[in-house]
């Protein structure tokens, strides 16, 4: 890897670290926060359901803005609408014109910044380095995580939701600023034929969204019940999970460098089943479910590097970086708002919060033999 390389990938690290800051004191509190604010459990899993579906409507009109700017500017943009959804948040007060503005808005801001974010870190890693550069990202976000739930669940107990979420909005907003100086990635205007085909790329980030709605989405709901509905006991266990992350960040990412996928895939897979399970039997038992979310932030540093080595390996191998995760982020937001109808869903006809929760066993099932099948071919 280049020098270039290896600094912009370092300023990708800082800039991700500041924005998993705004995400642990903020971020992870805002489907809660509706509760809070009068929105039911179904209805804010279809607010949920509202950002991804714009999401993927909106997602074509980004290739020509990629074409003429570059990838950068775009994560820049991506950095700064993201910004402005906690401010929107705090205006929040119950079902209303407020909440869809806040769904279309945060369907850009994140369009923009998820698509943008992936596509760059893909075109500035090396293949045999992946699982270790994703291992180490991913333990900077766990150490982040021990202190900004804390934060988070502090500024909403002590000094409200409006202050707390300006002040995370500007973190967000400052993550621009490694970014300023790393190099721009050209979007060219048409691509030759050939390459990695996107085909192996969909079925993984469709399985993944949906893994994602319930695994993700559904659990920080239940949780925030399960725990009384208390923003210090939820940061509290947040902090907690972040501190199992830290210390199991950098293992399996190595594992897979070293040419182990199919063995880190079932590793990892097995572990997400044992989690789901456990976090289904949790929801009367809040010392239960305090575990059950540790253990998936330790689940969170197995299932990263051996999921996203392979994907962006892929999109680098394909003829444009970032038209393969247009294609392959519009795959995910499909199988994210397939999960969280069905979750919807469910608790709309009065069942158990346990029940969308265990739907995570079909997309983890799905990811471990599609990952089986990738790793089978030869080294990652």
């Amino acid at each position: 890897m280049s020098s270039i390389e290896r600094n912009a990938i370092t300023r990708v690290n800082i800039h991700y670290a500041l924005q998993a800051l705004a995400q642990g004191a903020g971020g992870i509190f805002f489907l809660i926060f509706l509760l809070k604010a009068g929105i039911s459990v179904p209805l804010a899993l279809l607010f949920q359901a509202g950002i991804v579906a714009g999401r993927f409507f909106l997602r074509p009109l980004l290739l020509p803005l990629a074409v003429r700017w570059g990838i950068k500017p775009l994560l820049i943009a991506g950095t700064l609408l993201a910004a402005v959804d906690y401010p929107l948040l705090a205006l929040v007060k119950g079902p209303g014109p407020y909440l869809i503005f806040l769904c279309a808005w945060s369907s850009l801001g994140y369009l923009l910044y998820w698509l943008s974010f992936h596509a760059y870190f893909a075109a500035l890693g090396e293949a045999e380095d992946r699982g270790g550069q994703i291992g180490l990202r991913e333990a900077i976000v766990a150490l982040v995580g021990i202190v900004a739930p804390l934060l988070g669940a502090w500024g909403l107990t002590s000094i409200g939701a409006t202050q707390t979420f300006w002040a995370v909005g500007l973190i967000q907003a400052l993550a621009i600023v490694p970014l300023i100086g790393a190099p721009n990635i050209p979007v060219a205007p048409t691509v030759p034929a050939g390459g990695t085909p996107v085909r192996e790329g969909l079925g993984l980030m469709i399985a993944d969204g949906m893994f994602a709605a319930t695994y993700y989405h559904v659990w920080l709901i239940a949780l925030f019940v399960a725990l009384g509905e208390s923003y210090s006991a939820f940061g509290g266990a947040a902090a907690l999970a972040a501190i199992v992350g830290a210390i199991s960040g950098m293992v399996l990412g190595r594992h897979v460098d070293m040419g182990h996928g199919r063995r880190s895939a079932v590793i990892a897979y097995s572990a997400a089943a044992i989690v789901i399970i456990l976090r289904a039997a949790s929801l009367d038992l809040p010392w239960l479910a305090v575990i059950g979310n540790a253990a998936g932030s330790l689940l969170v540093t197995l299932i990263t590097p051996v999921l996203m080595t392979p994907v962006y390996n892929m999109a680098k191998a394909s003829p444009c970086v970032f038209r393969f995760h247009v294609a392959t982020e519009g795959a995910w937001d499909i199988g994210c708002l397939i999960g969280c109808l069905a979750a919807a869903g469910l608790t709309a006809l009065g069942l158990p919060l346990a029940a969308p929760l265990l739907l995570a066993l079909i997309p983890a099932l799905m990811l471990a033999t599609r990952l089986w099948r990738y790793y089978g071919r030869g080294p990652a």
